[in-house]
């Protein structure tokens, strides 16, 4: 039997079938008391983390037991991969588990910021009728999506996107125009300017990367189609935020939806504050309750096999 430390959620079927064979320790407060979770990580033969726990510096030096890492989530900005693979330890991300729901959540967002319609409840029940100022919403179908990353998770939001009436573009730094992926899924490849210049909806679907830091300055953001939308559920740090909410002020941008920030939690962010066209979400973009049980459940079963060899 071997020692098993969860440092964040983990959903309970999961949870229960790893201790079915093996010593568990599974405690969400472990993230935020590095003390204690440097002492257990020193017994531990595995360490299944999601995006929180920084597997790196102390802590990796403490893990001189383990030999495998379990990531509840697909990126890996917060594991020293190296640094693992030079120990021995091997690190598992959740590959596809939650790409149905962050695909979902594009859609979702992109309709929302082009119809623009969906934040007049207030205003309707008490008795105003903001019928002509929400009267010029866009729909989806006929748009053109850009993705930007086209692994996984944007070949099946363009999936989802045509089924909706969209045309899909992409671009991808490690795919050329003749990858599979883009006649698979009906995708035209295209130039990272040119996609910009194109596409009515932005979606970025990149790691955070020296090549990707701050992709998306002030410039390209001005180079997009005036009211074009832009969600990034990737990673914070791709994006300039306060070059975002600058053009949503000045009305060169038609929306923005963004799930992940430089700095999390985010702190207070005045160029934030009453910003038009703005959805703000705190990284949940891959987070259901079906998801929850999908990339627990492959974790779990992934950390078992890799002990269990």
């Amino acid at each position: 039997m071997k020692r098993i430390v969860i440092a964040e959620f983990m959903d309970d079927a999961a949870v229960a079938q790893l201790r079915e064979r093996h010593d568990v320790l599974h405690d969400v407060a472990l993230v935020d008391d590095g003390a204690r979770l440097y002492q257990e990580a020193k017994w531990a033969h595995a360490l299944i983390v999601r995006n929180r726990t920084q597997v790196r510096g102390e802590l990796l030096d403490a893990l001189t037991q383990c030999t495998v890492v379990g990531r509840l989530g697909v990126g890996l900005d917060n594991i020293d991969v190296a640094g693992c693979e030079a120990r021995g330890i091997r690190v598992i991300p959740a590959t596809g588990a939650n790409a149905l729901s962050v695909a979902e959540y594009v859609i979702a967002s992109a309709m929302m910021l082009l119809r623009g319609a969906y934040g007049s409840t207030a205003a309707v029940a008490a008795g105003r009728w903001p019928r002509n100022a929400l009267s010029n919403g866009r729909e989806l179908a006929g748009k053109t999506l850009g993705l930007v990353g086209f692994g996984a998770i944007g070949q099946l939001t363009a999936r989802l996107a045509q089924a909706l009436g969209m045309r899909t573009v992409a671009f991808d730094a490690m795919m050329d125009g003749s990858h599979p992926a883009f006649g698979a899924t009906g995708t035209q490849p295209l130039g990272l300017d040119a996609l910009v210049a194109k596409a009515d909806v932005v979606s970025l679907h990149l790691p955070l990367v020296d090549s990707t830091r701050n992709l998306f300055h002030a410039a390209r953001i001005a180079a997009m189609r005036g009211g074009a939308v832009l969600v990034n559920t990737s990673r914070g740090g791709i994006v300039d935020e306060a070059a975002v909410a600058l053009a949503l002020r000045e009305g060169r941008l038609g929306g923005a939806a963004l799930d992940v920030f430089e700095a999390e939690p985010l702190a207070a962010s005045p160029h934030f504050e009453d910003c038009p066209n703005l959805l703000l979400t705190p990284h949940i973009a891959g987070v259901t309750a079906e998801s929850n049980e999908r990339v627990s459940s492959l974790i779990a079963q992934k950390v078992l096999e890799a002990l269990e060899p």
